[in-house]
Formats: C-alpha cells, sequence, structure tokens
C-alpha cells in the first residue's frame, strides 16, 4: 500500500478542485480549462528540468518505497504529476477565493511593505547561504518574481498573497507528509549541505518560496491568457 502514498496525495489534491470545475455552474471554472492547462505546462517545463538537474545531482531524491516505480528522468511519474495536479488545485484555489470573495486582497500600501519585508529576509538569507544550490536558487527566482510582481502586476498580488495563505494550509498537510510528517519516513529527501537546514515541521523551509515561485508564475500567465480569452468574447 505505501507504494501509492505519492499517487494517492496528487489524485486525492486534484480530484475536488477538478470535480468542481464541472459541477460548480455559477462559476464555471471549465470554461478555462484550456489556458489553465497551458498555463501549468509552460511553467512545469522549466521546473521539471530544475527537478531533474537537482535530482541529478543529488540535492533531492526519492524513497522509492513511496512510488510506483515507474520514473523519466530518474524522476518517478507521481513527481511528474506533481507538477500538474498541485498547481491545478492552487489555481482553482485562488480562482474560487477571486470570484466569490472579491475584497480578500491586501491594500496596495501593505502588500508592497510585505513584499519589501519578504525581499530583505530573503535577500540576507541569501547573501548568507550562498552556494548552497536549494537555497541559492529558490530565492533568486523568488527575488526576481517578487520584484517584477511589484513592478508590473501589484494588483495580482494584493489578490494573490492572501490566496497564497490560504494555500499554505493544504500544502503543509501534502508536503509535510511528502517530507516524512505523519509516515515512516520522506516520500522525498533533501540533502541538508544544499538548503538552510531549517524545517517547518518536517519541510524545508524554502519549500514555501518554491511553492510560490511556482504558482503565482502560473497565476500570471494564466491571468494574461484569460483576459485575452475575454476581450474575444
Amino acid at each position: 500500500m505505501s507504494q501509492y502514498v505519492y499517487l494517492i496525495l496528487n489524485l486525492g489534491s486534484l480530484s475536488i478542485p477538478l470535480l468542481y470545475s464541472f459541477l460548480e455552474k455559477k462559476f464555471h471554472f471549465i470554461q478555462y480549462f484550456k489556458i489553465a492547462l497551458i498555463s501549468i505546462v509552460l511553467v512545469a517545463i522549466p521546473f521539471l528540468i530544475w527537478d531533474g538537474i537537482f535530482t541529478a545531482e543529488g540535492i533531492w531524491g526519492f524513497n522509492e518505497s513511496y512510488f510506483l516505480g515507474m520514473k523519466i528522468f530518474k524522476m518517478p511519474i507521481e513527481e511528474w504529476m506533481f507538477f500538474f495536479c498541485i498547481p491545478y488545485a492552487c489555481l482553482f484555489t485562488h480562482e474560487v477565493l477571486k470570484y466569490y470573495l472579491p475584497n480578500y486582497k491586501l491594500s496596495k500600501s501593505a502588500t508592497i511593505l510585505l513584499s519589501i519585508m519578504l525581499a530583505l529576509i530573503v535577500f540576507f538569507l541569501l547573501i548568507f547561504n550562498f552556494g548552497k544550490w536549494y537555497t541559492t536558487v529558490n530565492f533568486i527566482f523568488f527575488l526576481g518574481l517578487l520584484v517584477y510582481g511589484l513592478k508590473n502586476h501589484l494588483t495580482t498580488l494584493q489578490e494573490y498573497l492572501p490566496s497564497f495563505i490560504v494555500i499554505l494550509i493544504p500544502f503543509f498537510l501534502v508536503n509535510g507528509i511528502l517530507t516524512g510528517s505523519f509516515i515512516e519516513s520522506p516520500v522525498v529527501w533533501y540533502n541538508n549541505d544544499e538548503n538552510l537546514g531549517f524545517r517547518l515541521f518536517t519541510i524545508p523551509f524554502e519549500d514555501v518560496f518554491y511553492a510560490f515561485n511556482l504558482l503565482f508564475s502560473i497565476q500570471l500567465i494564466f491571468n494574461h491568457l484569460k483576459n485575452k480569452q475575454i476581450e474575444r468574447k
């Protein structure tokens, strides 16, 4: 049964958002399914390349007890599924929150202040830990994405940062299990020489920023394609 753990986490995360995409008639997220898939694929490609390189270099790896055994470029098929199942669920979550709670967002001043604080914390952590590969690549990406968001997509940041707090709730559950919470050993292991060595429960601190990098990148592309789709109607 343990070999199904990663598969169950992927399918469990996807199942309810995908089901509601079809069943929920008022919001009707399924009308954006095509552009959601395009957005996810476009971001998944560089992230899978990143994943493959880090796997090959031993910066992280996978416990064979928890997946079916099929691999592509040394990564289990469940890891490939992760970059589609989890982003779809998170994209759906943000769009639902935005639709039903349009005022659930930060003010411009609060968004700028929070972003500057996060940027300063990440910058100093980066400076003092430069050369640790997971920390270095992840934090450079985050700083670049945050600056780009502040400069060009402030409204999106206002909406997305509160949603990301909500998204972190299932994230801690799913990623917690993947990193060893509630089970005998981790599904995904990390080489602590290449990260800060600081964990949120069993989750490497960098994973929170990795999640933001992945999900906010998808959101930016989705927003652009969604606006194009609306303009064509």
